[in-house]
């Protein structure tokens, strides 16, 4: 008997905790708000009923007052904002920013303390006066006051545009798995709690309101059926005052129709939401039908969009209606009575999602606005119905719902749209996306699906949440079928529809619906890499310029002509044939032949490199080759024929790349590479009869030398205030250098900044000092081309010097401008005084600071700016040094074609250089002093897309 009641309680007490198995909290709203449009507040008042349906008893909640996100530069917004590569909400002024205050928490009239969170600024944690006990509930209350910020993530104002999104404050969830207090972040999206909420907006009354919510002003509704045609242009005004009998005319841009002085109060409900937004303006035209479903419930459907726009939104009613319907046939029926869209702002392009609205920012196209409708009407599905914890597991609200995506670009409600075309061109997920998954998976950049928001880069919150996880449920609908597939999916609406589950939530209804053992497919959520087999041998296929198509069959060799000029070679015509390509493959090559017209030699550069991707604490090593032929001097014979002097050099070489964490902007490597170079050059020389001033090559020697290299480079590629050093080490047969180049960047708050850049270098000998080691000495001023003595760069006549500019053939004109910034990157040129040049056998060390000019009265992005060089050397510290101990230049450089070419002005120099330049260039001084640099060296092909290293 005792057994038997021993197992009737065990019955009971496993039964009462199977249906205690899922709860949720409820949290309801009725919130009062209004708008002040000339300081761009929100006074408001909010009471909140907060059920407690845990098990727990609860002593305190967690609030989100977000708002307070953009309160300063030090949140977690704004932190996350440089992580992005965004300075704007960094640098923007006080006025800009936003925040909420006026809080005066009351539980059941009882007044509550708040105490801060730890670490978040726009979390407060709300001290219960009494426990609240599981089954019970109470009543909050508070004022608040917000200041809204420019729009820079999601919500704020531009002038008198309003998106009030995330205003309010608002308990944190709390469920099975404890709190969850968050930090607002722009890449990363929400988590709260569902309830009902009443929202009366208080406004002027030419406003047009947008929300969440049913509106219950039938005289509202009424005028906004009269805003179909309504029309507004920005109006310009002439002001025209006189002065001295002038007349000076003014044009002031009135963006906004003039704010009623009457408001008006308006009332919006919602049933079971989590989420409330509203969004404000005076200039909206409004659409407005209805839908039925096939239940024959009636929806709302409304669009308000900005009349200049008019052509572009005016098929949004049907792509808001088709999305609907595609929608509720495949998962679920659409469960509430209205729906809308709202033009807007959001500080990114596209568009957000709340629940029964979105917004979408100004977009060039019909086709595009209904990519970005569908995709958003369809976020009130996931995540706005199917209330998952998006912060943690955003896959669950974008990726499923790019499923359907795709789902849609197959659909009859696609297909029978009139507007095709480009239409699903650039949507996330597309074939492009195939060639970066592929990318970030071969370098091992990729991350696994389930990785939380925050701690997902960039690219791949895009790529892994969007594209990764499309692919992924199509993996799942080849395993079930799509039919059995979309069973599955409309059960889980079912069971979860305005509930929070989890990933094991629906992997459960899929395994239970289907019967199905999907663990190896929910497996793949947690691993890196690709999800299907690759390995499929590829077609070797030349093209002409460039090919995307059937990059899983066809390894392109990509054809493309090259031109080529330097004095010497003068015009050089080939082919450039190379394999980069996307997907990124481990090897890479090109080469580049060239025929010279000046030289009638064949020329030219190429390069083969393989790398082996690592996920350990070395990210990749990558072994290359390199080789290069080109004409480095011209002259003439005494027969009157063209010859040339030339160089060619090999460069094997490894690079150590170290990995480092995946939101960091932090890149290191080790680099070795042994320079073999051979130089043709001219060897005796002659006079021939009549022309005794001239002297002719007659004979050429070929020498042979070689550089070894060893350098560790090491970039922080921040957004703000970036820096990088590289520590270096070059050896040849007579000498051994010693490197350091470092370069930081002060940011201004108005965009542009300065460049100051570090350098110092020790030389010695190697054996008995040598003549032949004289190029390879470090100095102050600009390195001329016979100075490169690797060369790297890129020089339109080498040889040009204005210490022997006449010859045969004569080194002048442009090229004789020509200089390399390295070592200490004077922007000066004096050949013909050599004791001028801050040479040195011992050490040399500079500073060269850049500047950009003032945002306040130059354009942003003017290319001139400002420069600096100062620097020492050894043997300006000795006795009866050569000049003074230290040595500058100032002056204005012009930056062209995101500084490739660099044009330097010196306008201030040491007396040193002062006076010699007098002496020698009595005449047109200032333009005899105009150098340019062309740094094509510094152009890396991984620059063309700050994801990847394709080097």
């Amino acid at each position: 008997m005792q057994k038997l009641v021993f197992l009737l309680i065990l019955f009971w007490l496993q039964s009462g905790l199977s249906a205690q198995t899922y709860w949720q909290q409820q949290v309801n709203y009725s919130i009062d708000v209004t708008l002040n449009d000339r300081e761009h507040t929100l006074d408001g008042f909010e009471k909140i009923a907060y059920f407690n349906n845990s098990p727990d008893t609860l002593n305190f909640i967690w609030f989100h007052i977000w708002p307070n996100a953009y309160k300063n530069d030090k949140t977690a917004f704004s932190e996350q904002m440089l992580i992005n590569n965004r300075t704007d909400f960094y640098f923007s002024d006080r006025e800009q920013k936003g925040y909420v205050n006026q809080l005066d928490f009351k539980v059941n009239g009882t007044t509550a303390q708040i105490t801060d969170h730890p670490q978040y600024i726009d979390v407060v944690k709300l001290e219960l006066p009494q426990p609240l006990l599981p089954g019970g509930n109470i009543q909050i209350n508070t004022p608040f006051h917000v200041q809204l910020p420019e729009n820079f993530s999601r919500g704020g104002h531009k002038g008198n545009a309003y998106q009030i999104t995330q205003w309010y404050p608002k308990p944190a969830v709390y469920d099975r798995k404890g709190w969850h207090p968050m930090p607002y972040l722009d890449q990363g999206e929400f988590y709260s709690e569902l309830g009902d909420y009443q929202v009366q907006v208080t406004v002027p009354k030419n406003y047009v309101v947008a929300s969440s919510g049913e509106l219950q002003n039938q005289d509202e509704k009424d005028w906004l059926l009269s805003r179909s045609n309504y029309t507004w242009e920005p109006e310009v005004s002439k002001v025209i005052k006189k002065k001295g009998g002038s007349k000076i005319v003014k044009k002031m841009v009135q963006l906004f129709p003039i704010s009623a002085k009457e408001t008006k109060t308006l009332i919006f409900k919602q049933h079971n939401i989590h989420d409330f937004a509203w969004f404000a303006d005076k200039r909206y035209r409004v659409m407005h039908d209805t839908l039925q479903l096939p239940s024959s419930r009636i929806v709302e459907v409304n669009s308000y969009y900005l009349p200049t726009d008019q052509k572009t939104w005016q098929a949004s009613m049907d792509d808001i209606k088709k999305s609907v319907h595609f929608h509720s046939g495949l998962i679920g029926e659409y469960p509430y009575q209205q729906i809308s869209i709202a033009e807007a702002p959001m500080g990114f392009p596209g568009g957000m999602e709340y629940p029964c609205i979105a917004a979408i920012t100004a977009v060039s196209s019909q086709n595009e606005l209904e990519k970005i409708i569908e995709h958003e009407v369809g976020h009130n599905w996931f995540q706005g119905m199917l209330a998952s914890n998006e912060r943690i597991y955003p896959w669950m609200d974008e990726g499923l719902n790019s499923y359907y995506d795709l789902r849609y670009e197959k659909s009859t409600y696609y297909q029978n749209t009139k507007l095709k075309g480009d239409f699903f061109a650039s949507r996330i997920p597309d074939h492009d996306d195939d060639y970066i998954l592929q990318s970030l998976y071969t370098i091992k950049k990729d991350q696994p699906i389930n990785t939380a928001s925050e701690n997902l880069s960039e690219i791949n919150y895009s790529m892994m949440i969007y594209g990764k996880t499309a692919r992924w449920m199509q993996l799942l609908e080849q395993r079930l079928g799509t039919t059995l597939l979309d069973k599955c999916m409309q059960e889980y609406f079912i069971l979860f529809k305005h509930k929070h589950p989890y990933p094991e939530d629906f992997k459960k209804v899929i395994g239970e619906v289907s019967g199905v053992n999907v663990d190896d497919l929910f497996m793949l959520l947690d691993k890196k890499g690709g999800m299907e087999a690759t390995n499929v041998k590829r077609k070797i296929k030349p093209v002409l310029f460039f090919n995307l198509k059937e990059t899983d069959k066809n390894q392109y060799i990509n054809i493309l002509p090259a031109l080529g000029y330097n004095e010497y070679d003068n015009l050089m015509i080939g082919i450039v044939a190379h394999n980069y390509s996307l997907p990124v493959t481990p090897f890479h090559y090109f080469v580049t032949p060239m025929y010279a017209t000046g030289s009638k030699t064949f020329n030219g550069i190429g390069r083969v490199s393989y790398t082996n991707y690592a996920d350990t604490k070395i990210d990749k090593i990558e072994y290359f080759f390199s080789a290069e032929r080109f004409s480095s001097k011209s002259s003439i014979d005494t027969l009157g024929k063209k010859i040339f002097e030339s160089f060619f050099k090999f460069v094997p070489g490894i690079r150590v790349s170290f990995r480092h964490p995946t939101l960091s902007h932090v890149s290191s490597n080790i680099d070795l590479r042994l320079f073999y170079i051979g130089e043709k050059k001219f060897d005796k020389y002659v006079t021939k009869a009549g022309d005794p001033e001239n002297v002719y090559p007659s004979s050429f020697t070929n020498t042979n030398r070689y550089i070894t290299q060893f350098s560790y480079n090491y970039y922080n590629n921040r957004i703000l205030y970036p820096y990088q050093y590289q520590l270096q080490f070059q050896q040849g047969k007579e000498f051994y250098r010693f490197n350091l180049n470092g370069n930081y960047f002060f940011n201004y708050s108005r965009g542009g900044g300065m460049s100051v850049r570090a350098f110092g270098a020790v030389f010695g000998y190697i054996g008995a000092k040598s003549n032949d080691a004289f190029i390879y000495q470090p100095k102050l001023l600009g390195v001329r081309g016979e100075e490169d003595y690797t060369y790297s760069n890129y020089f339109l006549g080498r040889s040009a010097s204005i210490s022997n500019p006449d010859g045969p053939i004569a080194n002048k004109g442009l090229a004789l401008q020509q200089i390399m910034i390295r070592d200490g990157g004077f922007k000066l040129i004096l050949d013909q005084y050599e004791f001028l040049q801050g040479r040195s056998e011992q050490w040399v060390a500079a500073l060269n600071f850049n500047t950009t000019l003032p945002n306040s009265i130059f354009p942003e992005n003017f290319p001139v700016r400002l420069f600096l060089d100062i620097g020492t050397y050894a043997e300006a510290w000795k006795n009866n040094p050569p000049t003074s101990k230290f040595l500058y230049t100032a002056g204005l450089q012009l930056s062209l074609i995101k500084n490739l070419i660099n044009i330097y002005m010196p306008v201030l120099y040491s007396n040193d250089f002062k006076d010699y330049i007098k002496s020698t260039w009595p005449k047109n001084r200032l333009l005899k002093s105009i150098s340019f640099s062309i740094d094509i060296q510094n152009f890396r092909l991984g620059k063309l897309d700050k994801h990847f290293d394709l080097e």
